[in-house]
């Protein structure tokens, strides 16, 4: 039985992942202040809450080094700390990643055009809280921090217009960064690296059916052992074993 069936009744695969070109019909119609954020989840399947929780700075990017620090991200609650502060990511998933050169490019671009807007957040990451000043990426047109409901409105018109279906949603491009690393021979281990999963059997449980299929050759076993009783080596019967 293949593993993708074996998974089957546990599976967690997304219900809809876009191809590359409904990813980069998405880019188009999305303005220029929050086209970087579409990157950050297809490029490097950042979370929204990730997303919008960038900040300006090596605490999140060092283009020497080319590497991503997901440390954080935004949230929004009226009952916690009187609104918007920052807080680890989803399961407490923290983790350095590799900056693909696109992302790269598309940041510097965002911050020459666009540029942060600063902010005095608390800031719970470390496990304590204290305020600090954080240049966030990605702001509403009137440099606001963007709530969960905002974004929403925002990101069913861009659906709209970009032709992607209600399921579409900006998880999807996690899906797409997954699902692509997946079918192009990338090895799980790596998948689960890069979207900071706490085990392989979460990345597995998601896009095992992503897994490239391979045909396992004819004859592979009886050939080994005619090789090993060519060089003078008898092989073992077995018939005393199970």
């Amino acid at each position: 039985m293949k593993l993708a069936q074996i998974l089957r009744g546990l599976s967690r695969a997304p219900k809809w992942v876009p191809t590359s070109d409904q990813v980069l019909r998405l880019v188009e119609v999305v303005p220029r202040r929050y086209r970087a954020a579409i990157w950050l989840g297809a490029g490097e399947g950042l979370r929204l809450g990730e997303v919008l929780g960038m900040e300006a700075g090596p605490r999140r990017v060092d283009y020497d080094r080319g590497d991503l620090h997901v440390v954080q991200q935004l949230r929004h609650s009226p009952e916690h700390f009187g609104g918007f502060y920052l807080s680890t990511p989803k399961s407490g998933s923290v983790g350095t990643v590799d900056l693909d050169a696109v992302v790269a490019e598309e940041l510097t671009a965002h911050l020459s055009e666009v540029g942060p807007v600063e902010f005095e957040l608390p800031d719970i990451t470390t496990g304590e809280r204290l305020t600090r000043s954080v240049a966030v990426l990605f702001t509403s047109s009137r440099g606001r921090l963007l709530t969960d409901t905002y974004w929403s409105e925002l990101w069913a018109d861009w659906r709209e217009a970009a032709g992607w279906p209600k399921a579409g949603t900006f998880h999807s491009l996690r899906h797409f960064f997954a699902t692509t690393l997946m079918s192009n021979g990338v090895e799980p281990q790596e998948v689960q690296k890069a979207l900071r999963h706490a085990n392989l059997r979460i990345t597995l449980e998601t896009y095992v059916h992503w897994l490239p299929k391979r045909d396992r050759p004819r004859g592979l076993v009886g050939d080994l052992l005619r090789q090993a009783s060519g060089t003078g080596r008898e092989p073992s019967t077995g018939q005393d074993r199970d």
